[in-house]
């Protein structure tokens, strides 16, 4: 089980990040094993840095970081950690694929790094195991692979695999291994040394509370808020929202009025628009597909909804990410320089 007390020190780790990495998540996670190193006076780790072919690979925010090598020149890892970031989608992982699946055969712990759980997935390597993806990421990652056991949670440890949610969250995850490896004692000092007020356990959700999100905390008004998030595909109607909390309409509507700005219908109808854009962005989902899934009874209805709401239609959305994709290219080429 990844976190279990090494056979031997120092534990090496392969660290493999893919194009338009998270540098937050990468960062994250290799502080933490540098900072229980100094604050253990002892090589406890050490990393090294590979990717497919041996070349530069540039983290989303445009910083080139060099490997030492590609992934046939790595040698006596324990542990091989992925690192995704934006449009892992994009990513062409089939020439990674046979090389974590031998790892994984090897008896090494294989983990992923923010959305970097797609890798994972498609080389088979999360079948039968409990996994979490980075929020935004997802509701499509639940439409690609429907049989996977995934959370919203902000890492999961599952015997021989790990995934983390990515942002800060790689440093509780690493925390967490440091806490279960070499004591709390070990992973407090480390956490002061981040200034981490915290250490957030596997149970943490990735996202603030809906309360603190909205400003508010009015229990049946939250209440109402929760059973919209749970009926994105079959809406309920304002009545039935209504008796389920023990409201009458009128109620309800001054509810919303009052603590949100606007009415029921319009706020939901921003949920099941918010939810649908991430598909669109996340997912290979035809639009009449998405439409559906967000309880829209027609393509032309949500059409004409979406582009009252983003100021675009559903299909100009998915052009304009393709735009954007082939803009940042060279822009990265130009900070580069």
């Amino acid at each position: 089980m990844f976190g279990a007390p090494p056979r031997e020190l120092p534990q090496r780790i392969g660290l493999v990040p893919i194009p338009n990495f998270s540098m937050i998540a990468f960062t994250g996670a290799t502080e933490a094993l540098r900072l229980a190193n100094r604050s253990s006076g002892r090589k406890l780790y050490e990393w090294h840095l590979y990717t497919v072919d041996g070349a530069p690979v540039r983290a989303s925010n445009g910083i080139e970081m060099n490997p030492e090598g590609n992934l046939e020149q790595a040698r006596r890892l324990d542990v091989v950690m992925v690192c995704g970031g934006v449009r892992v989608r994009e990513f062409d992982s089939r020439a990674m694929r046979p090389w974590l699946r031998r790892m994984a055969r090897n008896g090494l712990e294989i983990g992923a790094l923010c959305t970097a759980t797609h890798v994972l997935a498609r080389a088979g390597l999360l079948d039968g195991h409990r996994c979490t993806i980075h929020w935004e990421n997802l509701a499509g990652f639940v439409e690609e692979f429907p049989d996977i056991d995934v959370s919203n949670e902000l890492f999961e440890i599952d015997r021989n695999r790990f995934t983390c949610s990515g942002g800060t969250a790689a440093i509780d995850l690493m925390l967490n291994v440091i806490a279960r490896q070499h004591g709390h004692e070990l992973a407090a000092r480390v956490a002061d040394q981040f200034l981490h007020d915290r250490i957030r356990d596997q149970n943490d959700h990735q996202r603030m509370s809906l309360a603190a999100r909205l400003g508010m905390r009015h229990p049946k008004l939250l209440g109402v808020i929760e059973t919209m998030r749970a009926n994105l595909e079959e809406p309920r109607d304002r009545a039935e929202l209504a008796r389920g909390a023990g409201l009458s309409t009128r109620q309800l509507e001054r509810l919303f009025r009052k603590y949100l700005g606007r009415s029921p219908a319009r706020f939901y109808l921003q949920l099941r628009l918010d939810r649908a854009r991430l598909l669109l962005l996340q997912t290979d989902m035809s639009v009449i597909d998405v439409a559906l899934a967000c309880g829209f009874v027609s393509a032309s209805h949500f059409s004409k909804c979406y582009r009252d709401y983003f100021g675009r239609t559903p299909r100009r959305e998915r052009g304009l990410t393709a735009e954007l994709g082939a803009l940042e290219r060279p822009l990265l080429d130009s900070v580069a320089e």
